[in-house]
Parts: C-alpha cells; sequence; structure tokens
C-alpha cells in the first residue's frame, strides 16, 4: 500500500504505485484538469511522476505559489518548439525563467525581425490548441550528445558533455521538439495560454564575448489573460516613466560614452540628491551616527584581509603608482573599519555607529549598465555600527523601525522583508553563520513583522535583511540592507576590551536604508512619473511675469520666497505667459506664480497648480501659509 497525505491532513491509500495525476483524479475530475505539477515531500515533480512509497503531496494547480514558474518554464519550450517549426535551421541552447518571464537564446544565421517574433508567437498560439503531451524521459548523457549532434545542435551537445558521464539525464519531449531540462513541466501545452514575445537581444554564447553571439528572446507568461493585460499596461506605464527620459526632458542629468556608467548632475538633478542626502543626513543625526570619510583607493593587502580580494575582485577597479597596487573602493566597510581601529574601545562605548555618504566604483559588465539605476560610480548612504553579541538584536530592530519611517517620507508604504542566507563561497564555519542569521530572525521576530527567506543569496561575510518597497505604479526595488558580520572584525583586527579587560572583537552590522544614491533616486523619478511632492521638488516654484512692466515686483517676490528657504526660479523671459505656463509645466514645477499689473499693484501673485488648477490670487504670506505643510518631508 502507498499512503499519500495530502495538504490538509487527509490521507490516501492506493494498492500500488500512482502517479500525481492519478492523485489528482481521485479526488476530482475538477483537479485533474486543472492539476499542472505536483510537490511531493516538498519536491517539485510532473503529474506524470510515480510515487511508489508513502509521501505527503501538493497538487500544483495555477493557484499554488510554484505555479508560474513552472508555466514560464514551459513556455519557454513552447517557443523554442515554435521557432524550430518555422526556422528549421536554428539551433537552440538555454531557455530559462527570469523575472517576469523566461528566454530562450537561439542560434541562427539571419537575424529575428519584429515580424519574425509575430510569427513566432502566432505558432505558439496553434501548438497550445494543438495541446501536445509533455513528457519526461531519462537518456544517458553520451547517448544524448549523440542524439543531439546528429540532429545538428552543437551547442545543445556541448552543454551535455560538460556533464559527468554516469550520470542520466532529464529530456522532455512535446511532438517533434525534444530538449534537456530538469524539469517540471505542465502536462501539455494547452496549459499555456497567456504569453507575449517581448523583444530579440543579443547574447554571447555562455556569456563569454570572446564566443559567438546568439540571439535572445524574452517572452513573458502569465497565469491568466487578466494578469498578462495587467502586466503589459504596467510596462506601458514604466515605459513612460522611464527616468532616463524625464531626466533628460527635466534637465536632471547625462551620460556620456567618455564616462560609462557615470553620471553628470545637472543643477537642478544635484538639487534633488542634496534634498534627499539632507535628510538622510539627518536621519543618521537623530539615530546617533557620526559621520565620518573613508579615502577612495587603499592598498590591495588591506583588500586581500578583508576578504573581498578572493571574493568580490572580478567586480572591482585597480590603479598602480610607484609600484604599488592599489583598489579603488567597491565598498566602504574596510574603510570604517581602519576609522574604528585608530583608537582603542571599551565595551561601554559599544555601539559605535558611523555613517558615509562613500563613493563607490564597482566593475559592472557594460550590457549591464541602465541609466543611473545600474551604473560603475555611486553613492552610497552607507553605515556601520560596531556593537556586541548582546546588542545585534536591538540595533537592528532599531534599524528596523529607522528605515520603515524614512520609506514612508518618502512615499513608499508597501514594504517586503526579506533575509538573505549564506551563500557559496563565503568566509567563516557553519556555527557562525547560524548565529548571524538567527539574530536577524530574533530582530524581526520582536518587530512583529513577517518575511521571506532567501537561500545562498546573502553576502559572503554575512546574511543579510533586504527591504524591497513596491513603487506606484506595483513594481518591486530592492533597497536598503542590514548585515550581520562576525568575519570581517576579527580578519582586520577590530577589537574592544570588554568587562573582563580581555580583548575581544566587536560584531559590525552593515546598514543602508537607500543605497545607491544614484538608484534611489532613479527610483523616485519613476515612481513620481517627475511629478515630485513640494518637498522634494528640485525647483518647487517659478514666478514669471506677463510683461516686464512686473519684472522688479518678480525678484522681490523671489528673494521673499528664497528667504522662507523655497526653492525658486523667476522667469523675466520676453515670451508670452501661456508658452511660459506650458514649459513649466512640462519641467514638473510644483507652483507657477504669475504676476501682471492687477497682481503687482495689489502686492499678490496668481497661484496655479501643475494640475492647472487656478488657485487664485493672495499674497505671498498667503501662499506660504497655503502651501508649507507640503514642505515637511511624507507630505
Amino acid at each position: 500500500m502507498v499512503a499519500i497525505t495530502l495538504p490538509d491532513g487527509s490521507k490516501r491509500e492506493f494498492e500500488s504505485a500512482v502517479t500525481v495525476a492519478d492523485v489528482a483524479a481521485s479526488i476530482g475530475a475538477g483537479l485533474a484538469k486543472a492539476a499542472l505539477a505536483g510537490k511531493v515531500d516538498g519536491r517539485l515533480v510532473d503529474t506524470s511522476h510515480s510515487i511508489d512509497q508513502d509521501a505527503s503531496l501538493e497538487i500544483v494547480t495555477d493557484k499554488h505559489p510554484d505555479a508560474l514558474e513552472i508555466l514560464r518554464h514551459s513556455t519557454a519550450h513552447l517557443l523554442a518548439q515554435a521557432t524550430q517549426r518555422l526556422f528549421p535551421d536554428t539551433q537552440v541552447t538555454i531557455g530559462p525563467v527570469v523575472d517576469n518571464g523566461f528566454y530562450y537564446d537561439f542560434a541562427r544565421k539571419q537575424p529575428f525581425t519584429p515580424e519574425d517574433l509575430a510569427k513566432i508567437e502566432d505558432e505558439m498560439a496553434k501548438i497550445v490548441k494543438e495541446d501536445i503531451k509533455v513528457s519526461r524521459s531519462l537518456m544517458s548523457r553520451d547517448e544524448a550528445v549523440k542524439f543531439f549532434l546528429d540532429k545538428g545542435e552543437k551547442y545543445k551537445a556541448e552543454i551535455i558533455e560538460s556533464i559527468p558521464a554516469n550520470e542520466d539525464l532529464s529530456m522532455y519531449s512535446q511532438g517533434d521538439f525534444i530538449d534537456l531540462c530538469r524539469g517540471p513541466h505542465v502536462p501539455s501545452t494547452g496549459k499555456l495560454r497567456a504569453f507575449k514575445l517581448m523583444k530579440v537581444a543579443g547574447a554571447y554564447w555562455r556569456g563569454d564575448a570572446k564566443n559567438e553571439m546568439l540571439q535572445r528572446v524574452y517572452g513573458t507568461a502569465w497565469l491568466n489573460d487578466k494578469e498578462l493585460k495587467a502586466y503589459l499596461l504596467q510596462l506601458e506605464e514604466a515605459e513612460k516613466r522611464d527616468h532616463r527620459k524625464i531626466g533628460k526632458a527635466m534637465g536632471l542629468f547625462h551620460q556620456q560614452e567618455e564616462a560609462p556608467g557615470m553620471i553628470f548632475w545637472h543643477p537642478k538633478g544635484w538639487s534633488l540628491w542634496q534634498v534627499v542626502e539632507q535628510y538622510m543626513r539627518g536621519v543618521y543625526k537623530q539615530s546617533g551616527y557620526q559621520e565620518v570619510r573613508g579615502p577612495q583607493i587603499l592598498d590591495v593587502s588591506l583588500w586581500k584581509k578583508s576578504g573581498h580580494w578572493d571574493n568580490y575582485q572580478n567586480n572591482m577597479f585597480f590603479t598602480e603608482s610607484e609600484k604599488r597596487d592599489y583598489a579603488i573602493k567597491p565598498m566602504n566597510c574596510p574603510g570604517h573599519v581602519q576609522i574604528y581601529n585608530a583608537g582603542l574601545h571599551s565595551y561601554r562605548d559599544l555601539p559605535i555607529r558611523y555613517g558615509e555618504f562613500g563613493g563607490c566604483h564597482r566593475n559592472e559588465p557594460s550590457g549591464a549598465l541602465h541609466g543611473i539605476m545600474r551604473v560603475r560610480a555611486f553613492t552610497q548612504d552607507d553605515g556601520h555600527i560596531f556593537c556586541t553579541e548582546d546588542q545585534v538584536e536591538a540595533e537592528v530592530t532599531a534599524f528596523h523601525a529607522q528605515a520603515m519611517k524614512v520609506y514612508s517620507d518618502f512615499g513608499f508604504k508597501d514594504i517586503a522583508l526579506k533575509i538573505a542566507l549564506r551563500p557559496e563561497p563565503r568566509l567563516g564555519d557553519d556555527a557562525t553563520w547560524d548565529k548571524a542569521e538567527n539574530a536577524l530572525r530574533a530582530a524581526l521576530s520582536s518587530a512583529g513583522v513577517e518575511w521571506e527567506e532567501l537561500p545562498g543569496e546573502g553576502a559572503f561575510y554575512g546574511p543579510k535583511i533586504e527591504y524591497h518597497m513596491r513603487d506606484s505604479i506595483g513594481r518591486s526595488w530592492q533597497v536598503g540592507t542590514m548585515q550581520v558580520d562576525f568575519m570581517m572584525p576579527q580578519r582586520l583586527g577590530a577589537e574592544y576590551v570588554d568587562e573582563h579587560s580581555s580583548r575581544r572583537h566587536p560584531v559590525m552590522l552593515h546598514r543602508a536604508i537607500v543605497g545607491s544614491m544614484e538608484r534611489f533616486i532613479g527610483i523616485l523619478i519613476e515612481n513620481f512619473a517627475g511629478l515630485f511632492p513640494l518637498w522634494l521638488a528640485p525647483i518647487q516654484v517659478v514666478v514669471a511675469n506677463i510683461t516686464d512692466a512686473q519684472a522688479e515686483y518678480v525678484k522681490e517676490v523671489e528673494k521673499a520666497l528664497a528667504n522662507q528657504g523655497f526653492r525658486v526660479q523667476s522667469d523675466l523671459r520676453n515670451e508670452k505667459i501661456g508658452y511660459k505656463i506650458r514649459e513649466h509645466t512640462l519641467q514638473r514645477v510644483p507652483y507657477l506664480l504669475v504676476v501682471g499689473d492687477r497682481e503687482k499693484e495689489n502686492g499678490q501673485v496668481a497661484v496655479r497648480a501643475r494640475s492647472g488648477e487656478d488657485l487664485g490670487s493672495m499674497s505671498v504670506a498667503e501662499f506660504v501659509e497655503r502651501v508649507g505643510k507640503e514642505l515637511a518631508p511624507g507630505a
């Protein structure tokens, strides 16, 4: 007998081995029809998977959290099958699931055109209607190599040749298409209904620029048409909000080929930067941080001691002077340890909190650069806390409250927390990692919040809490982090004197709230579509005259508002007032104050909001009183 335990605790017994599909059918025809896969003792399997011993089983339908990844993985195979049907000379290589969809890399002499993608998508729809059964089989490594070479699939054969010879390989077939894959997949192509091909791009074979250039076709797949349409609408809205376009239109920044991955900030963009930086500087002060500043380059020997040389050097820039090798810092932590080490500390001094708006450089691949969101030169709102083990939980809990307040002030209310756990490779032993990971869990538990855990995604020196905030169109952005590090203080010789006069290594907490200033500003631009709340807007008010007769009064109004702390400009150009209004509206200025003869005579301004609403005429003092509450962070 085989006993199957279902998620509700109930059991079903079968006289012999049974497939996932059979179990689903025994429960009901509706479930059998809806089944996409199974989860046996926590492992995802196909519905054809045979269970020959007692086990727990979840039937994966479109309501299961694993359903979407399975659908996307299967849709990648659907793409490959349709492509080879239409273009038989095309070789398939790899086709993984990625955020919001999937891609497949193809080797083909002729480049795919937008018309080709439309044809492939139509062919995919035909294969869905055919409802072709998807089946899994095993093949030896050598047999698989020969099979794909005989088909003219040299790339697939090369992948398989790198697999140990004694392993049987999992193969999935649907009609005339077969591919190497770990699975699981949906039981038939008819389950794949909501998808769209998005674009084609170049990609080097195995990610190596020395290899051939392949064609990567990106697609997206969802559980149903409603979710697909919502995603496509989000993309359309994201295109309108692209920070690169808005940044150019508003004159905030630019980038150019002579400085790839670096930013030229214009006056208005730097004004926005300073608002964010000064706000965060206030957070530092309120939270007991001492602001410090470390060097931009440090001798390579220090990076070897810290562990970055072995674990991070591919992402670093290097330089040399007088036969001495230096690294341009990719992060601030080793420098902060040097500042800590400059004096002798007692346990009574701890915690010591350092903060720095530290400029860093990382050697990101050129293909990964994206506006100001992914750059090579950036500044972090970086901070490090040196504390005892007993102080870790309290410090992490306090940081959490601090971070949540900052995100709320910037207009982000929907925050998801994740704990990134030990990666490979990493420093330290499992006992140390257990201690670090449990400290983060304890802190979040005491804060009364829920979190998700991400195995293998921590930093090489410690686990971290990640803060993921959702923007106004539903996208999630990972920004702040809090990392527990037992390794670096020991490697770099940081110590304090405990209550027994013994030398001990402090725990080092790495924390950032907005993370990269550049990236956070890019997120702000896209979240608000450049329509910043008054407290953030680079230019808050423009005062414009109708004729030259009001020029002197306009300057008086400008000065009065500047004395009140407003970021204000005057517009005295010899242009029609309608032109000025349109231009400053396009520049997304929150308030436009128009001055004609009547306003000048009455000592008033005509107030126009960015939305186009006419707020009427009022004195400067009345205007300041009316909008004053909007100047506070979070307004």
